[in-house]
């Protein structure tokens, strides 16, 4: 996962790729750490998939322009529209599901 440091960098990411993962988080939590590397072991599945960190402690108003309302939080793109949002409690099979199907569909 490459990290991002602020919101601009953050709307390049989703601006510049197709298909992009974010993974949002801060560094005194506990469930997100045990989570990233689950959802890199998701995300490496779909070479498609540009996959993207940030660490909210770096620029905490990322949470509110993106109606982020707890953490960790999972956000996907696709062609700039959010597809994907997940936060805190998160299903691996259903991510997984879910950006397998949107990575096939865009392969098409």
């Amino acid at each position: 996962m490459t990290e991002l440091f602020n919101k601009e960098e953050l709307d390049g990411a989703i601006k510049e790729n197709q298909f992009v993962l974010v993974y949002l988080s801060k560094t005194n939590c506990g469930v997100c750490k045990a989570l990233k590397p689950k959802i890199k072991m998701i995300a490496d599945k779909y070479p498609n998939l540009n996959q993207y960190y940030i660490n909210l402690d770096n620029d905490e108003t990322i949470i509110g322009q993106y109606s982020l309302f707890t953490i960790p939080g999972l956000l996907v793109f696709v062609e700039g529209r959010e597809s994907i949002r997940e936060a805190r409690y998160m299903s691996m099979d259903d991510i997984d599901s879910r950006i397998g199907r949107i990575s096939k569909m865009l392969e098409s």
